[in-house]
């Protein structure tokens, strides 16, 4: 089978001739229709990631056609069109994920690849409304957003909610479901035209959180916040619990800013707020949100769709941030 190789780190991917994957019990044979990029692919190639293992065919999402069943499996799965659950081993606990947790595309071969092995349990319906690259587009960015703010966040109706970065593919997600539920969303980011395309999606305003003290302009426009999803840290995140009101919460999935430092405690304690951490999420997460995505008819937005060849050159477009939207590889 094609697939694109990460065979040495901070070098280009390969795309080479692969062994299509063996099947052990109860796993089931995806013929790959599509495959989305996320941030971790970009973070894995240059070495910053915890785990990793080379060569390796990296990507976590995608949606394609089973096309082959272990033999203590139903043969009637064969020929369904599924999207499939990236998070691997989460275990029995609801409220964290098990010591043996992974995420597919490494250390376990993912979908940049014409065929992916994967536990017949993880494997879900494709959202009827949605074609292959929209599908593809879902999983991990869908699974984190959906967790962030429904199960961790416990979203309600009346919340007023603030997602930084929403250029990133997982705040776009958690913009469209809390939009879809109802809710009042601002955002921040650090590109103009970024915040006008979260408004045209839904987002009541937004700021430049690269101005000084941006806290500030966004309180002053909007308020404080019952809820805020947070994926930078670093040393704006003392802006970011200034703009939590009162007993609010702020949900972290993630950390690209660096460090948190230099943040007085009296302005979490003495106002009662809560800092949740958030990272992926259960298979009962994962057909919640799916349950919640054809309910609302949800559509992940796709930037830019390459051929499975220029694997790279889709690295390099999502490494460089200039674009709005998941990127996505065409498969077959």
């Amino acid at each position: 089978m094609k697939s694109a190789i990460l065979a040495q780190l901070n070098e280009p991917l390969r795309i080479i001739e692969s062994p299509k994957p063996e099947l052990s019990l109860g796993q089931v044979l995806v013929a790959i229709k599509a495959a989305a990029l996320n941030h971790r692919d970009v973070f894995i190639q240059k070495g910053l990631y915890a785990g990793i293992k080379i060569p390796i065919i990296l990507g976590s999402d995608g949606s394609g056609i089973i096309t082959e069943v272990a033999h203590d499996l139903d043969s009637n799965l064969l020929n369904k069109e599924v999207i499939m659950n990236p998070s691997l081993n989460w275990g029995d606990d609801k409220k964290h994920q098990a010591k043996d947790y992974i995420i597919m595309g490494t250390p376990t071969n993912g979908t940049f690849a014409e065929y992916v092995s994967i536990a017949a349990e993880l494997i879900h319906p494709k959202p009827s409304h949605l074609d292959w690259e929209q599908a593809a587009a879902l999983p991990l960015a869908g699974l984190t957003a959906y967790r962030a703010l429904m199960v961790q966040g416990n979203l309600q109706a009346t919340d007023k909610v603030l997602i930084t970065g929403i250029g990133g593919g997982v705040a776009q997600m958690a913009l469209q479901f809390a939009i879809a539920n109802g809710n009042e969303v601002w955002v921040t980011t650090s590109n103009t035209d970024k915040l006008q395309k979260a408004i045209q999606m839904g987002a009541r305003g937004g700021v430049d959180y690269k101005k000084e003290r941006w806290n500030k302009d966004l309180i002053q426009q909007s308020g404080e916040f019952d809820l805020i999803i947070e994926s930078a840290c670093g040393d704006g995140f003392g802006f970011v619990i200034d703009c939590c009101m009162p007993g609010g919460k702020i949900v972290i999935f993630g950390g690209t800013a660096g460090n948190i430092e230099n943040i007085i405690p009296a302005k979490i304690f003495w106002r009662q707020i809560s800092i949740i951490g958030s990272t992926m999420g259960s298979n009962e997460d994962f057909s919640q949100m799916l349950s919640f995505v054809n309910k609302h008819k949800i559509t992940p937005n796709v930037s830019t769709i390459f051929p499975l060849e220029h694997a790279q050159n889709a690295l390099d477009l999502l490494d460089s941030g200039n674009q709005f939207g998941k990127v996505v590889l065409k498969v077959s």
